[in-house]
């Protein structure tokens, strides 16, 4: 709540802070950052719609839509543009979308706002695409020598998260020393250590993937138009 307790402006001056100005403030700023971000936001919007879809909707129905959508063998096969784009529009735990939620607006937005929607979104496109199908080639690979089984071919395979790894990745290069590198040992680690566990799965191998992806895409990051900074709002004065 807004308080009506006498403030003292720049000059020394005292005044009133307006009853609401404190929540239209955080509004402005907010929208703001949203109209700064429309690619991340966009997508957000599309996951928390497919999500309930997903809570709503019988198992069985459930079960036909992730497996539809997924860009495992069979469907990379069929159906390989179609699947490679609406992948990455759903999330296999509905629950899970608040943890991407956060995600989303401390990875996807900062980069969005720093590269501009076009190079963010070539830079998720890269990942999301690049790691699918390499992890994908691992598993008809390890089918092929009866390393894996061969159920991995229908396997249900969506999500957001190479986009995201991929990201992180080009990340690193808006972020200064010695932050950069802080930061890119601690995604690194947590992205690395999984696949070198003897439990490693073919998303483990695309995460690394993405990661690399993404770090690849330093020529994305050099000065361009970007989108504006979220623009500041000053309190009005309580005139009584």
């Amino acid at each position: 709540m807004a308080s009506n307790e006498p403030a003292h402006d720049a000059g020394g001056r005292r005044r009133r802070v307006a009853p609401g100005d404190t929540a239209r403030l955080l509004f402005a700023q907010a929208r703001a950052w949203v109209r700064a971000t429309p690619g991340t936001h966009t997508w957000l919007l599309v996951l928390a719609v497919t999500s309930g879809v997903l809570e709503a909707v019988p198992p069985h129905i459930r079960g036909f839509l992730l497996h539809h959508n997924s860009t495992n063998l069979e469907e990379l096969g069929s159906h390989p543009v179609r699947v490679l784009i609406v992948s990455a529009l759903w999330i296999e735990s509905p629950p899970a979308f608040l943890v991407y939620f956060l995600f989303y607006e401390i990875v996807h937005a900062p980069a969005e706002r720093r590269l501009g929607t076009r190079r963010w979104l070539a830079v998720v496109a890269l990942a999301h695409v690049g790691a699918t199908l390499i992890s994908q080639q691992a598993v008809f690979l390890g089918i092929h020598a009866d390393r894996l089984s061969p159920s991995l071919a229908h396997t249900v395979d969506i999500g957001v998260s190479y986009g995201l790894a991929g990201v992180a990745g080009v990340l690193t290069y808006l972020l200064r020393p010695p932050w950069r590198w802080a930061y890119l040992a601690a995604v690194a680690g947590c992205l690395a250590y999984p696949l070198l566990q003897p439990g490693r799965t073919y998303t483990d191998l695309g995460h690394v993937t993405a990661l690399l992806i993404g770090l690849a895409c330093r020529g994305l990051t050099r000065p361009g138009r970007a989108a504006p900074e979220p623009r500041r709002c000053r309190p009005r004065r309580w005139r009584p």
